[in-house]
C-alpha cells in the first residue's frame, strides 16, 4: 500500500508554480520558523542557520517546478534544508571518527532515556556543546527522526559510524549535563 500524503498547502504551491510572489511569501511565513529551527540544530551557528534558511527557500523556489508532489511541501524542503545543512558542515571541514574498525557498537538500548527528565532549555544548550559530529548525528535520529541507514546516506558515513556517532553523543550529551549538576532522576 502506498503511503498518500495530503499538504494542506498544496494550493500556494500551485501558486508559486505560476510565479506568485505573494504565496511565496504565505509559504515563506508558514515555514521559516521551522525550517531555521532544523538548520540551527545541525549547524550550531545562528548566522550559518539563517544563510541556509535564505538559500533552501530561494533553492526551493527556483526549483518549485521540480516538485513532485510525492511527500507534502513541508518535507520536500525539510530535506533541502537538511542537504544545505551538511553542506555548510563540510566546508567546514567537519570531521567523523571512523568506526569501520571497531567490531563492538554498543546497544541503543542500553541506555534507558527515559530516566533522564531534564527542562528542554538546559539540554538544548547541552546539545550546543557537542563536536559537530556528535551533534548532528544527535539531531538527526532523536530530533529530525531519520534512521541510521538514513543518515549514513545523508552524511555519507557507515552506518556503523552513525550508531557509535549516536551512542559516543548521548554519552557526552550526559557527561555535560551531570557536569552542570543535573543528574538522572
Amino acid at each position: 500500500m502506498e503511503a498518500v500524503y495530503i499538504d494542506k498547502n498544496l494550493e500556494l504551491v500551485k501558486k508559486c508554480m505560476q510565479g506568485s510572489r505573494a504565496a511565496q511569501f504565505e509559504l515563506y511565513k508558514l515555514y521559516a520558523k521551522a525550517m531555521y529551527n532544523v538548520a540551527l540544530r545541525i549547524l550550531n551557528y545562528e548566522e550559518e542557520a539563517e544563510d541556509v534558511l535564505q538559500e533552501a527557500f530561494l533553492d526551493a523556489f527556483t526549483r518549485i517546478v521540480d516538485f513532485r508532489q510525492e511527500t507534502t511541501f513541508g518535507l520536500w524542503l525539510k530535506q533541502i534544508v537538511i542537504n544545505k545543512s551538511i553542506n555548510y558542515l563540510r566546508k567546514r571541514k567537519m570531521e567523523f571518527v571512523s568506526t569501520d574498525e571497531i567490531s563492538e557498537v554498543p546497544d541503543e538500548d542500553s541506555f534507558d532515556d527515559s530516566e533522564v527528565r531534564l527542562q528542554a532549555e538546559e539540554i538544548r544548550q547541552a546539545i550546543t556543546q557537542l563536536p559537530d559530529g556528535y551533534r548532528v548525528v544527535l539531531s538527526l535520529y532523536l530530533l529530525e527522526g531519520y534512521d541510521h541507514e538514513e543518515i549514513a546516506h545523508i552524511l555519507k558515513i557507515s552506518e556503523n559510524t552513525s550508531r557509535t556517532q549516536y551512542m559516543r553523543a548521548k554519552k557526552k550529551l550526559k557527561s555535560i549535563l551531570e557536569q552542570k549538576g543535573m543528574r538522572d532522576e
